[in-house]
């Protein structure tokens, strides 16, 4: 560690490192992403218990989210 007066610096804490950029992952413009339009489901012969669970949890999320949807 780096002493400075009364202060210790640990690792990225230093003044050195002020000056760099935050945003070091650049983000693809949306105009720029290009989807294949494929919407991929699988049936229902493949589905293990695991898939079966998470279906039901996430059309009870959706019941919760939208209670007015009910189908």
């Amino acid at each position: 560690m780096e002493q400075r007066g009364d202060v210790e610096v640990t690792r990225g804490q230093s003044r050195n490192n002020k000056h760099k950029d935050k945003a070091k992952l650049s983000q693809t413009p949306k105009q720029e992403i290009v989807s294949d339009g494929i919407d991929e489901e699988y049936s229902a012969e493949l589905a293990d218990q695991d898939d079966i669970e998470a279906q039901q949890r996430a059309a009870a999320a959706d019941r919760r989210a939208n209670p007015d949807n009910q189908a």
